[in-house]
């Protein structure tokens, strides 16, 4: 419970689903084996997350699990943080801005840190996808986080003004501002709930391609079960839009087409200044740190 190492024996095998769970997916039980009712209820509060139902995959109650597991690792939920760029009436402050930009990226790293499984990685393999996935989670969390899509060209012309910036660098700051609006409409526009969101997340984190990695191979296995977990849960909640999980998929490639030093020069150029982000990564796990918050 508190290490994830319990026996996960007969006289013990309910005193903890995280660890049942695990032991579970790792000796490759089948789906309809897993027996209703066994996924823990999700903590919320109102305006939060959706209270997931018990088991509402229809014996796939694994995946039930998976997801429930997934939105619980959330340390702040990004879909409170959008309004809180908002000064009084309506204006977009830069500082604002930089404060929940930081926010998402930080919460991303946090929250990769509690998902099934990701702890139980090497460390130089949780490096590794995270120092690879960190653009595309700070994306999809400014999606989820309704982040104002006016906040990029505001903190590019900030930075602009502040230093003299030849033509063509202008040119490609432009571009990485078309190219993160049109991920964030796009993701707006499909009314992505929590839970897929999660899921998606996950597919983003758990990517066998990650330059480095040690054991890819279990890398690929938790991508699928994020991907299967993904479907069923389309599969139950939008049963009459059987184009919605691949419409979803198809969003991946598009965010891995986002240049991650555009995105941190766009958001983050004031918080961290050259170093690069992968960096401040790498030596968060390395030390282990867990994060001193400022922001409540």
């Amino acid at each position: 419970r508190g290490g994830r190492d319990c026996p996960v024996e007969q006289p013990h095998r309910n005193q903890c689903q995280y660890c049942r769970l695990r032991k579970c997916l790792r000796v490759g039980m089948r789906r309809e084996a897993v027996q209703r009712g066994r996924a823990p209820p999700v903590p919320t509060s109102p305006g939060q997350y959706p209270v997931v139902p018990r088991d509402p995959y229809g014996g796939h109650g694994y995946l039930s699990s998976f997801i429930s597991f997934l939105l619980r690792a959330e340390p702040y939920p990004p879909a409170r943080y959008g309004a809180q760029c908002l000064q009084p009436g309506g204006v977009v402050a830069i500082e604002g801005i930089c404060e929940v930009a930081a926010r998402l990226l930080f919460s991303s790293i946090e929250w990769a840190k509690a998902v099934p499984f990701f702890p139980d990685l090497q460390l130089s393999d949780r490096v590794a996808l995270l120092r690879s996935a960190w653009s595309e989670l700070f994306v999809l969390n400014a999606a989820q986080a309704a982040l104002p899509l006016h906040a990029a060209p505001l903190l590019a012309t900030a930075g602009l003004h502040a230093a003299p910036v030849a033509t063509e660098r202008v040119v490609a700051l432009m571009d990485h501002i078309r190219l993160f609006q049109e991920q964030v409409e796009k993701l707006t526009a499909l009314s992505v709930d929590a839970a897929e969101f999660a899921c998606l997340k996950a597919l983003v984190l758990f990517s066998p391609d990650a330059v480095g990695l040690s054991e890819p191979g279990q890398v690929a296995g938790l991508q699928e079960k994020a991907q299967c977990a993904l479907e069923e849960h389309v599969r139950r909640h939008q049963p009459g839009q059987p184009g919605c999980f691949g419409r979803l998929l198809l969003r991946l490639p598009a965010l891995r087409g986002l240049p991650a030093p555009g995105i941190q020069q766009l958001f983050f150029s004031r918080l961290v200044g050259k170093t690069p982000i992968e960096t401040l990564i790498r030596d968060m796990l390395l030390a282990g740190a867990t994060l001193n918050w400022p922001y409540g």
